[in-house]
C-alpha cells in the first residue's frame, strides 16, 4: 500500500513533466486546424470598402487564395502589409477578412462603419494595399468557424475552396518561402502539399 502511495503520485509528475516538456520544443506557431482539407465554412458577407457588395466562398473558388485575418487594431498586421502588397505585385492573390474588434453596448459602443472604413483607407494608403478586397464580418462569425485565435491569421485556400494551410503569425520573408511552396503546389494543381 506504501508503494502505491509513492508510485502513483510520481507517475503522475512524470507524465505531468512530459506533457509540458513537449510543449516547451514545440513551434507555437503550429497551429492545428479543425477545417483543414475541409471546404472554407459557407458564409456572406459584405466587402468592407463596397458594402452594397456581398462576399461568399464561391468567390474562392477558381484560384487559389490566401485568407489573411487583420486589423488596424494589430500592430504585428499593419508590419505585414509591405511585404503582402509585394506578394500580391508578384501576382498572389490576397484577400483580407476583417476582424472586427467587439464592442460593447452596455457601454454606448456601436459599430461604426464609416469610420472602420476611413481608418482602412488611411492605413492601407500608408502602409500598402494587398488585398483584392476586404470581407467585413462585424458579428465575427466567420471568424469563429475558422477558429481564429487572435490577427494575423492566413489560410491558404486552394482552387476549390478547400482549406489547405493555416499559418497563425505574420508573413514574412523569413518564412514566405515555405508558404510559397504549398501555394505555388496548388497552383499547379497538387492534392497534397507539404508541412512547412
Amino acid at each position: 500500500m506504501r508503494k502505491t502511495v509513492f508510485y502513483v503520485p510520481l507517475a503522475a509528475f512524470l507524465l505531468l513533466s512530459l506533457f509540458l516538456l513537449s510543449g516547451l520544443f514545440s513551434d507555437p506557431r503550429d497551429h492545428g486546424s479543425a477545417l483543414l482539407e475541409k471546404p472554407l465554412p459557407a458564409f456572406s458577407l459584405p466587402d468592407l470598402q463596397q458594402p452594397n457588395r456581398q462576399i461568399s466562398a464561391a468567390d474562392f473558388r477558381g484560384e487559389v487564395t490566401l485568407l489573411n485575418v487583420w486589423g488596424v487594431w494589430c500592430p504585428t498586421c499593419n508590419a505585414e502589409l509591405a511585404f503582402l502588397t509585394t506578394l500580391r505585385q508578384q501576382g498572389v492573390r490576397i484577400v483580407g477578412l476583417y476582424y472586427v474588434q467587439p464592442v460593447d453596448a452596455a457601454f454606448g459602443e456601436k459599430f461604426d462603419l464609416p469610420t472602420l472604413q476611413q481608418q482602412v483607407r488611411d492605413k492601407l494608403a500608408e502602409q500598402g494595399d494587398p488585398y483584392l478586397f476586404n470581407v467585413v464580418d462585424e458579428q465575427r462569425s466567420l471568424i469563429f468557424d475558422l477558429g481564429v485565435t487572435g490577427a494575423p491569421e492566413t489560410f491558404v485556400i486552394d482552387r476549390e475552396g478547400v482549406i489547405r494551410h493555416h499559418h497563425v503569425g505574420d508573413i514574412n520573408p523569413q518564412n514566405w518561402p515555405q508558404l510559397q511552396r504549398i501555394y505555388q503546389q496548388l497552383q499547379q494543381g497538387a492534392d497534397h502539399v507539404p508541412t512547412p
